[in-house]
């Protein structure tokens, strides 16, 4: 009941607070010599973006927030949260920041987008036909964000087994 009255606020607080973490840490990465924009640019961007979305979300949740408190008081809502999918995206989210660098790019975000996609399918979107597209998007998207990075960005990802020494 707690987090389907508060949730929206609490979601909202978490990642205001993101979008300033990721905002003052961008600012601590060094300086690019050879170009305008910096290592310190994508991370500013999302964290103005996250920043920006929260508090629109906090906006809208305290206009709302009286009625829809009356109206779930009313209901009986039961809650149904599934907290071992947001524990298991946490987990996977935390392994893929510590594989990141020494692993690679390619292969980190190949495994980690897939175990992603799966914590976060429902139950009943993970039949062998549905694993594959899984996989599919998977790589796509892993190939377009790492080309999008390396050349239109110009920025180096993460090698890792695949560096040349």
């Amino acid at each position: 009941m707690f987090f389907k009255k508060y949730g929206d606020f609490v979601v909202g607080i978490f990642y205001a607070i993101l979008g300033l973490a990721l905002i003052i840490g961008a600012k601590a990465l060094p300086k690019s010599k050879v170009m305008e924009i910096g290592p310190d640019f994508m991370p500013t961007l999302v964290g103005v973006i996250i920043l920006v979305l929260s508090i629109i979300l906090l906006i809208e949740t305290a206009t709302r927030f009286k009625a829809q408190a009356a109206e779930l008081d009313a209901s009986g809502y039961k809650d149904t949260s599934d907290y071992k999918r947001v524990l298991g995206s946490l987990v996977s989210a935390i392994v893929y920041v510590n594989i990141l660098k020494p692993i690679g790019f390619i292969i980190s975000t190949l495994v980690y987008l897939f175990v992603q996609i799966y914590i976060l399918a429902p139950d009943k979107s993970r039949t062998k036909k549905d694993i594959i597209s899984y996989a599919i998007i998977d790589v796509v998207f892993t190939i377009v964000v790492y080309l999008l990075f390396r050349y239109a960005f110009k920025i180096v990802l993460p090698a890792g087994i695949f560096a040349l020494q």
